[in-house]
Order: structure tokens, then C-alpha cells, then sequence
């Protein structure tokens, strides 16, 4: 029943926020607005979290890899969406990596490092060209680029410390509960 309720305040709370997550709300030129933009759409802040999970509930030892391999594949994507190159569906992408990514926590996918390093970068990249799509070549890009990679990393911390949390205290069914919460939440995200 607790679970039921707190995926149904979930989908409350973030559900109005998912159009928020792109193309100009406000200036897309300095730290500030790349440190917050991961985190003011519910599409990139559930992926990020979920990576991290994801990372740590299946590979506690290696829960770095899938996280640095999103943001190496942010950075790059970011450069490209920078430039105004155009890559169709890539909204489809990223709410589709929220759904991947909270399936893998959900599920406790073990993957091998080279394999979880590729799909996070694969779908790091997509996040990263919407990030980079937003803002102008030039004027603050590397100012922009650096406060979306460290919001990034920080949110792929919260996800991993709390995925080890739950290991530690023998709690997984919370963790794979809080995947599947995420997973759900892309597949609403998805559909709007």
C-alpha cells in the first residue's frame, strides 16, 4: 500500500514538470543553468538517479562505470547538440532511457563493464545533445557543459548511495521498487 502511494505521488509531482525539461526556460548561458538544468526536468533527473542505482544495486564494486560512461557520452552529445546538428526522436530516446535505466535498477541487471559503460554513454550522449541543443556555440558553452556535467554526477551519487544504502541495510526490494517507480514514471513520461 506505501508503495502504491508513493508511485502515485510520484507521478503527481513530476508528471507536470516533463515539458519543463527543454528549449529555453530562461537564460541557457552560464553554470547556473546548465548546474540546473538536469534537474528541473523529471525526464533527466529520474534517468540520472536510476544510473546510479541501477550501477550499485547490480555492481557495487563497479558502480562507477555505468555512471562515467553517461557522462563521458553527455559530453560529447552536448558538444554535438551545440553545433545544431539534428538527431529526430531524440525525446523518444530519453524517456525511453528513463524506462531502461529504472528496468535495469528494477531488475538488478548485471551487465559486463564494457557493455553498462556503452549504454550509458549511448543513452548519456541523447541527454547531452538535449542539453547541448539549448545552448548557443560559444558564449558560456564550457561554463553551461560544466554545471550540467556536475549536476549530472551528482545526481548519479544520490542514485548509487542510495542503491549501496539499500545493499547495506538488505533493504534491495526497496531499491528494485524505487526502479520500478522510475520505470513506470518513463513510460507516463513517454506518453505525454
Amino acid at each position: 500500500m506505501l508503495i502504491q502511494r508513493f508511485v502515485l505521488a510520484t507521478f503527481a509531482l513530476l508528471a507536470p514538470t516533463a515539458a519543463l525539461a527543454h528549449t529555453g526556460v530562461g537564460p541557457v548561458n552560464s553554470f547556473w543553468a546548465g548546474l540546473a538544468h538536469p534537474v528541473l526536468g523529471a525526464d533527466h533527473l529520474l534517468a540520472m538517479v536510476a544510473v546510479g542505482l541501477w550501477a550499485a544495486l547490480a555492481a557495487p564494486r563497479l558502480f562507477w562505470v555505468a555512471p562515467a560512461g553517461f557522462l563521458a557520452g553527455m559530453l560529447g552529445g552536448g558538444f554535438l547538440g551545440m553545433t545544431g546538428f539534428a538527431i529526430p526522436g531524440i525525446e523518444v530516446m530519453i524517456a525511453g532511457s528513463v524506462v531502461l535505466f529504472g528496468a535495469l535498477a528494477l531488475f538488478k541487471v548485471q551487465a559486463p563493464a564494457v557493455l553498462a559503460f556503452s549504454a550509458a554513454a549511448i543513452f548519456g550522449a541523447a541527454h547531452g545533445f538535449a542539453h547541448g541543443a539549448e545552448m548557443p556555440l560559444g558564449g558560456g558553452a564550457l561554463q553551461y557543459a560544466a554545471g550540467f556535467l556536475i549536476a549530472t554526477a551528482t545526481l548519479h551519487a544520490i542514485g548509487a548511495a542510495t542503491g549501496l544504502t539499500v545493499k547495506h541495510f538488505n533493504l534491495v526490494r526497496l531499491g528494485r521498487a524505487a526502479g520500478g517507480a522510475v520505470a513506470a514514471a518513463g513510460v507516463v513520461l513517454t506518453v505525454l
